[in-house]
């Protein structure tokens, strides 16, 4: 039987091998078709030859940007201002992994593919703006449902924007100002339904001449007046009718294309699902604290206005998270699940199994309901969001100050400590992010999403982990999983050191703002600085000088250990823990959790490193 499994398993690695040699051999033949079919008057390309011998030396190449700037696969093609020519380039279709692509600032023309998102579906982040680049928008860049930033400006674009890119649930920034576009601006661009994502103002759209309604000032033609010749009237009349049918049967097919595809995200049909429950009067909603009366699914269907979308605060991988109002003033968190592959008896089992834990730094699960396909979590509700919604989007009006900053990092940390050190058995998040960090009332940080990755597909989970990250960056991911495709402890700390350093430097963890000319992740640019002596530079600005630059400082060197290239290097989360505490000794914050991790933690630190893949 041994034997056996050693067989199995040195086939797994010679597989892996396999996989990894031949994506290793598409982004090379990507990168050599993308240099054939562009102009290139200045040379930037030239570094761009055949390296069958090395194909890890395509991460040297000018603009091209490889996982951890390690090893391929490629997640980003930066070629702005290059003087780049020619139509749109070919090739990119062996670039399976690419997840940024930035051809701004040169002169390509010719249409946007309408297959750009089939050969690219993990795409987060285009910019192809100031360029040349003519014909319509594709409505099809809406498969690329991971998609954060789509930038068209300053082109020569015709035609309507297609509304079904404004249902994209993460686009955080669109702009097709300064092109030729016409037609009404579509509503899904203006009244937008997702966490933090207000509509798009008139920036996004100002100079093309023949755009009209909101947010923009000029108006949408009306029809001919009364005196208008019939033929022209009729004639107008069918052929807006025509219009319309063409349109609509676009749109109808283009409806039922999406639906059938599993991993589909599109939110326009969210608050229907609640409408095909029968009964709902009649389902109880189990919950771990018992109430004085009964909760019932109807209960969380009027506190969520029926699952409407107006309600919806948050979207991730794990599912929906919408805000719930109870008569008696109380506000819940009830995240409807996607993608389970349980049955209901080990679902209902690893609910009561979550229920059981209780820690200061978690999002207390209060409850769960299980009605037909439907698995909702009942969570308490935390009112100051997510830790990248304070860093990144709500920063310049209400800006985190060191202390709470740092009070944030030694209780996270406590909270992943207590997952990897006390529970049993023990339990790795494997989606590590300053999205699953919550914040309460008091900026507590409390950790949600901790077990759920059992609940996943676990084939799905992974790839889309490595590729976007559970919410999108694929900045959090330790560079050993591209490699194993195994979630360990480790690679929990490697993902919150890169929290560390979003604490400390304010930057996202794939775009990192400094430099025109610096490519690369926030822990490359981390990296760069620390080679030349100059990690300081990385502190956020807006606290310098103000008495805590060394702490801020001994904070960036912990995160920056976390993310040692090598597993083993890297310090436990119980290590981690003790390392920010001692940071943040003058501020006296509460310790008192500490009893909870077990006396024989330190002889387990020494034992050897073996990998536990946990619950989740």
């Amino acid at each position: 039987m041994a034997a056996l499994l050693i067989q199995i398993c040195c086939l797994g690695l010679v597989l892996l091998q396999v996989a990894t040699s031949q994506a290793q051999r598409d982004d090379l033949s990507c990168l050599l078709k993308f240099k054939a079919s562009v102009g290139d008057p200045e040379g930037h390309l030239l570094t761009w030859t055949n390296a069958t011998t090395s194909p890890r030396s395509i991460c040297t190449w000018y603009g091209v940007t490889c996982y951890g700037n390690m090893a391929p696969p490629v997640y980003f093609i930066k070629l702005s201002g290059s003087r780049l020519n020619g139509s749109f380039p070919q090739g990119l279709k062996g670039c399976n992994a690419l997840t940024r692509l930035d051809l701004s600032d040169n002169s390509f023309t010719g249409p946007i593919p309408s297959k750009l998102c089939s050969d690219l579906p993990n795409l987060v982040d285009l910019d192809l703006s100031r360029n040349k680049i003519q014909g319509n928008i594709p409505p099809n860049l809406a498969e690329c449902k991971f998609m954060n930033d789509i930038l068209l400006n300053n082109n020569e674009l015709s035609g309507p924007i297609p509304e079904q890119i404004g249902y994209l649930n993460r686009l955080q920034r669109f702009d097709v100002s300064s092109n030729r576009l016409e037609g009404l601006i579509p509503a899904t661009f203006v009244d937008r339904q997702f966490e933090n994502r207000s509509g798009f103002d008139a920036s996004s759209f100002l100079n093309n001449t023949s755009l009209c309604g909101k947010p923009l000032k000029n108006k949408c033609k009306k029809l001919p007046a009364k005196g208008a010749g019939a033929g022209v009237i009729v004639g107008g009349a069918v052929g807006s009718a025509v219009a319309v049918l063409a349109v609509g049967a676009i749109i109808f097919c283009y409806i039922i294309k999406r639906t059938n595809k599993k991993t589909a995200t599109i939110l326009r049909d969210e608050s229907k699902w609640a409408s095909r429950i029968k009964a709902p009067k009649t389902v109880t909603v189990s919950m771990f604290a018992n109430p004085l009366v009964k909760i019932r699914l109807s209960d969380l269907m009027d506190a969520t206005n029926g699952f409407n979308k107006d309600n919806i605060v948050s979207t991730t991988r794990s599912g929906v998270v919408y805000r719930g109002d109870f008569p008696d003033g109380s506000v819940m968190a009830i995240k409807r699940l996607q993608g389970s592959v349980h049955t209901d008896r080990q679902f209902r089992a690893e609910m009561e199994t979550l229920g059981e834990l209780h820690h200061r730094n978690l999002v207390p699960l209060l409850g769960y309901c299980v009605v037909g396909q439907e698995r909702l979590l009942v969570y308490k509700h935390m009112i100051n969001g997510s830790l990248h919604y304070r860093l990144h989007d709500a920063f310049e009006k209400e800006p985190l100050d060191w202390k709470t900053r740092l009070k944030i990092a030694i209780g996270a940390a406590r909270g992943f400590a207590w997952l990897h050190h006390s529970c049993n058995p023990r339990i790795i998040h494997r989606n590590v992010s300053s999205n699953c960090i919550l914040l309460d009332e008091d900026f507590e940080p409390r950790i949600t999403d901790f077990g759920l990755a059992r609940l996943m597909n676990p084939v799905d989970t992974h790839i889309s982990t490595f590729v976007n990250g559970d919410f999108g960056d694929v900045g959090y991911v330790a560079p050993e999983y591209v490699r194993t495709l195994v979630a360990t402890m480790r690679g929990d700390v490697y993902s919150f050191g890169v929290v560390l350093l979003e604490l400390v430097t304010t930057q996202k963890p794939v775009e990192v703002v400094v430099d025109r000319d610096f490519k690369g992740t926030l822990v490359d640019w981390v990296a760069m600085l620390s080679s030349s002596g100059a990690m300081a530079d990385a502190l956020d600005a807006s606290l310098r000088g103000k008495g805590v630059d060394e702490e801020m400082l001994q904070v960036l060197k912990i995160g920056w250990s976390c993310v040692n290239a090598t597993a083993r290097e890297r310090p436990s989360m119980y290590e981690i823990c003790g390392l920010l505490r001692a940071v943040g000794q003058r501020y006296s914050f509460s310790n008192d959790d500490y009893d909870d991790f077990p006396d024989e933690l330190q002889e387990s630190e020494r034992r050897d490193n073996k990998l536990i893949v946990s619950v989740t």
